[in-house]
């Protein structure tokens, strides 16, 4: 498995998607329950912050208060990490969502593969799934997963 190319084909799928979406539907609510398509970006944002900061400690001992607050079961991290980017433009939203997806490339390469391959790294996660593991399902899967949320809401939206 190459984290890399996980994540950089998770990625690239969701921008495809994106760029179908017309300009005046990004607020539109019902892509993905009540959430519009800003949202659900946004909410892939906090994912991508989450991963740098998962990326990041497993180089170096750093602080994790994203991570912290997404494998705590007393909070709603989806909505809190949204509701924390709804007063942000949409150029925000994305700048946010690239930089930090960049960023977690970046990181990803840093670590040696044994460490990705390794079951139980993240303790969190469960002791019979690898850094790899996490990546296709929460990363690939999940980006994939909303981009046909969007891919669908846009085929029901035709460009006005």
């Amino acid at each position: 498995m190459n984290a890399y190319d996980i994540l950089k084909y998770g990625n690239n799928t969701l921008m495809r998607t994106l760029e179908r979406l017309p300009d005046t539907d990004w607020e539109v609510p019902s892509v993905c329950g009540y959430w519009s398509a800003k949202d659900v970006l946004a909410h892939l944002a906090s994912y991508e912050a989450t991963l740098v900061e998962i990326l990041s400690n497993q180089l170096e001992k750093c602080p994790t208060p994203t991570l912290d607050r997404f494998i705590d079961p007393k909070i709603n991290f989806n909505d809190d990490q949204v509701g924390l980017r709804k007063d942000r433009t949409l150029d925000e939203v994305m700048t946010e969502y690239k930089q930090a997806h960049e960023y977690s490339l970046t990181l990803v390469k840093q670590i040696p593969g044994q460490t990705l391959h390794q079951p139980g790294v993240l303790a969190w996660y469960g002791p019979d799934y690898s850094i790899d593991d996490f990546l296709v399902y929460t990363y690939y899967g999940h980006k994939r997963e909303h981009s046909a949320q969007i891919a669908v809401f846009c085929d029901s939206h035709p460009k006005r």
